[in-house]
């Protein structure tokens, strides 16, 4: 079956779980964008009404808003009821890898502040342990990068600074993104840790427990994992 059909049905699914009067997370990429789309769907049949919505970058708020989402602020509204966005690797324990799309620093700020995180994938992005399938993006600041890509080529990474049409990648704040291949990880949250330790790091792709639901869509159909805590 087409991945796009995948992407679609898993994040539609996942907006059957919005509410009238909720405030919802829109995550980035090319899932997440199927969920902004339905929303917005039924905010004009409305079938949902009383929605604002907190998006996780810059292109999710333009989109957002030539549908005709309305949008707010964590300032204005810091506790968030759900969001919906995807997810580049998903380990059987829900912590997942985000951010190749680029947003991983505004969709960890939203997933913290949001009661429930539903992450939507196709059954590929299904991994035995995190690392396995996909690099680790590590957000950085600009100035003294390269320290940062020695730091964690001495953790055990094959690090590559982020291009996008032959041209350096800067996030929506401004950094680099250094995508890091540590191959399967074994302590996920222990790398966590120590990248959070690390001045120049501002963020990176490991979301440690941040997950409550996994929805997974697949030629068979589409089933809802949810976290038992």
């Amino acid at each position: 079956m087409d991945t796009t059909l995948l992407k679609r049905q898993a994040a539609e699914r996942a907006v059957e779980f919005v509410q009238s009067g909720m405030v919802v997370g829109l995550g980035h990429g090319s899932t997440a964008i199927w969920a902004t789309r339905r929303i917005a769907e039924l905010i004009k049949s409305k079938e949902l009404t009383d929605i604002l919505a907190v998006p996780c970058s810059a292109q999710t708020e333009a989109d957002a808003r030539e549908l005709g989402i309305p949008l707010t602020t964590l300032e204005q509204h810091p506790n968030i009821d759900l969001t919906i966005d995807g997810a580049d690797e998903v380990a059987p324990n829900f912590d997942v890898i985000k951010g190749g799309g680029g947003a991983l620093l505004r969709e960890k700020i939203v997933a913290q502040a949001s009661k429930r995180e539903i992450i939507v994938v196709d059954e590929s992005k299904l991994s035995p342990a995190l690392g396995t399938k996909w690099a680790i993006p590590v957000e950085v600041i600009p100035f003294g990068y390269g320290s940062q890509k020695a730091f964690l080529e001495s953790l055990g990474a094959k690090v590559v600074v982020r291009q996008k049409d032959d041209k350096t990648f800067y996030t929506d704040q401004g950094n680099l993104i250094l995508d890091c291949n540590f191959g399967a990880i074994s302590n996920p949250a222990g790398l966590a840790q120590r990248l959070k330790e690390r001045t120049g790091i501002v963020e990176h792709g490991l979301f440690i427990r941040l997950v409550s639901d996994v929805i997974v869509a697949a030629a068979s159909g589409t089933r809802e994992l949810k976290r038992q805590n």
